[in-house]
């Protein structure tokens, strides 16, 4: 008997995913837990394994396909006793597939009622929105409901008064884009598809931009001595399988500074009006891959020395453009470091990383002249001079805070004494 395989819900706030592979052929034989395809969803690649044993009887996807939660992929050939377990509780509905009982808490159950089957992420989402999910109508496997299954009851649901409904819309929502004209009018045009971490990208920067009021300053950090402690290490750090690369100085200037300054190591509550201080220091680094940019997390930072984040930091880079990094290794960033040193970029204007309140940016380092002061008349030395840019969060951070951070920032990266001190 045949039985349809349905995009799972794959975490919280994935609704969708683009097919990178499909890993199986019309008439494989596949046991349960076989990789059967792979999916890019927001920016992490995964393969979805089969849930059953059985033979490949349809594919209805290719890769480079939009694949939505529950939309159907391909369908299988079972054993009738499998087969029976999975008869479909409609005739218009597909064959679900098996699903391990999900977890359950106390808080979702109700007395002479048995718990209704949704994972924590869908849960969770549930009290966010109001949502009842024994009233919600189910669409997972094996009656599971799913994070759109409640999405979609809590938009059918009473709709707020009209002021609310236009306040919470342009809370939520970019400003809409005007209609394009036909560019067609003047000349050969070509249509690329928005691919996953581009699409992602744009919906997270979109989102960044309209609700973050974003305040910026800008300076030059002096690296000529931390460069020459650089290049007196790397060797050895290169043969412990590391790279000590500007950014693993920042890494350690970023999580000491802070510490001294905590409202940046933070996020924004809207709702209840609060500041979220979190007292972990795991900074996201941007890495700018063939397929876009992507920001893995190197946790606790503070904890660690140059050497361990030189090679931990290594790793994520070549798992990242490999695309070979797992979800888990996006999530849970408090503070961003982005570096277009290497591109040969200056100053720039960074986004902020929501739910993050601020960012640092680095450019290319060069030799500039610069003025010192001296015991006698000022005198023009060539110096390493690095741009270094802090954004904030407006709403909860102000310009002066910014600079005190820059000034944080720009005192350990320029003494490596000051360094070391920040590091114990």
């Amino acid at each position: 008997m045949g039985r349809s395989f349905k995009l799972p819900d794959l975490g919280e706030g994935i609704h969708e995913g683009e097919v990178l592979a499909v890993l199986v052929a019309v008439g494989d034989a596949v046991r349960e837990g076989d990789p059967i395809l792979e999916v890019e969803t927001d920016k992490a690649a995964v393969e979805i394994p089969s849930p059953v044993d059985g033979t490949v009887t349809e594919i209805r996807v290719k890769p480079g396909d939009l694949v939505r939660v529950g939309e159907v992929l391909m369908t299988f050939e079972t054993d009738t006793a499998t087969a029976a377990a999975d008869a479909p509780a409609a005739a218009d509905r597909e064959a679900p597939a098996p699903r391990p009982a999900p977890e359950t808490t106390e808080a979702d159950k109700k007395p002479k009622r048995p718990p209704v089957p949704a994972s924590p992420a869908t849960r969770r989402l549930a009290r966010e929105l109001g949502v009842d999910l024994s009233a919600v109508t189910a669409t997972g496997p094996e009656g599971l409901v799913t994070a759109e299954d409640v999405r979609t009851a809590a938009a059918q649901s009473e709709a707020p008064e009209p002021d609310a409904a236009l306040e919470a819309a342009a809370a939520l929502r970019p400003p809409q884009s005007t209609p394009l004209p036909d560019f067609d009018r003047w000349g050969t045009t070509e249509r690329l598809p928005l691919r996953a971490v581009r699409r992602a990208t744009a919906r997270q920067m979109a989102l960044a931009w309209s609700q973050i009021p974003h305040v910026h300053t800008q300076d030059w950090v002096d690296l000529t001595e931390l460069e020459a402690l650089r290049r007196k290490h790397r060797e050895a750090v290169a043969a412990r399988g590391g790279r000590l690369t500007l950014t693993v100085f920042a890494l350690k200037a970023a999580a000491a500074a802070l510490k001294r300054h905590p409202d940046f190591n933070a996020s924004l509550d809207v709702e209840a009006g609060e500041i979220i201080r979190k007292h972990y220091f795991h900074i996201g680094v941007a890495v700018d891959t063939d397929d876009g940019l992507i920001v893995p997390v190197v946790r606790d930072v503070d904890r660690k020395s140059l050497r361990e984040l030189a090679v931990e930091l290594a790793e994520l880079v070549d798992r990242t453009r490999r695309r070979k990094i797992t979800r888990e290794a996006l999530e849970g960033a408090t503070f961003t470091i982005t570096n277009v040193g290497p591109l040969g970029g200056g100053h720039f204007s960074a986004i902020i990383n929501a739910p993050q309140v601020a960012i640092v940016g680095m450019g290319a380092a060069r030799m500039q002249p610069v003025v010192l002061p001296a015991d006698g008349p000022a005198k023009i030395v060539a110096r390493l001079m690095m741009p270094l840019v802090v954004c904030v969060d407006h709403r909860v951070l102000d310009g002066a805070d910014a600079i005190r951070f820059m000034q944080t920032v720009k005192s350990i990266l320029q003494d490596p004494e000051e360094l070391l001190l920040a590091m114990t």
